[in-house]
């Protein structure tokens, strides 16, 4: 586990490029975190890391975006508002999650019964008005 603390968004873009380093090639994502914890903003930034030119925005209604990026696609879900399982399978989450391209994950709880057998775990704590504490983990099921 590799735990980091930040004060400012500004510190984002390393705190970014240290996950992907943590990763070492591992591309599924799971983003935990209270609400306004920052997750869709520190996601915002990876995705930057990862080459994705287009305004990347929370998914909340259409539970996935997609976007190209210079790494290949990126596939961010917000689970947040589904009700049931079966709406993880009506959007077809396993050509997705299977695909090999990267897939970030808030609010997995709501589907954790899906999840791949291996994935990055990344927590982010609010520890302050401005900081927050970010654990990466690499979890194995």
């Amino acid at each position: 586990m590799k735990s980091i603390s930040i004060n400012s968004v500004a510190e984002l873009n390393t705190v970014a490029e240290q996950l992907l380093a943590f990763a070492n090639g591992e591309k599924f994502f799971v983003f935990e975190g209270e609400m306004a914890a920052g997750k869709t903003t520190f996601i915002k930034t990876f995705c930057k890391v990862l080459g994705v030119e287009d305004v990347v925005s929370s998914p909340t209604f259409s539970i996935v975006n997609e976007y190209e990026s210079a790494n290949g696609l990126v596939y961010h879900f917000d689970f947040y508002r589904i009700k049931n399982l079966q709406e993880a399978y009506d959007i077809g989450y396993e050509e997705y999650f299977y695909s090999g391209d990267y897939c970030l994950i808030e609010w997995p709880q709501k589907i954790e019964e899906l999840l791949p057998e291996h994935y990055i775990k990344v927590e982010i704590m609010i520890t302050g008005d401005t900081t927050r504490t970010l654990n990466f983990s690499k979890i194995s099921n």
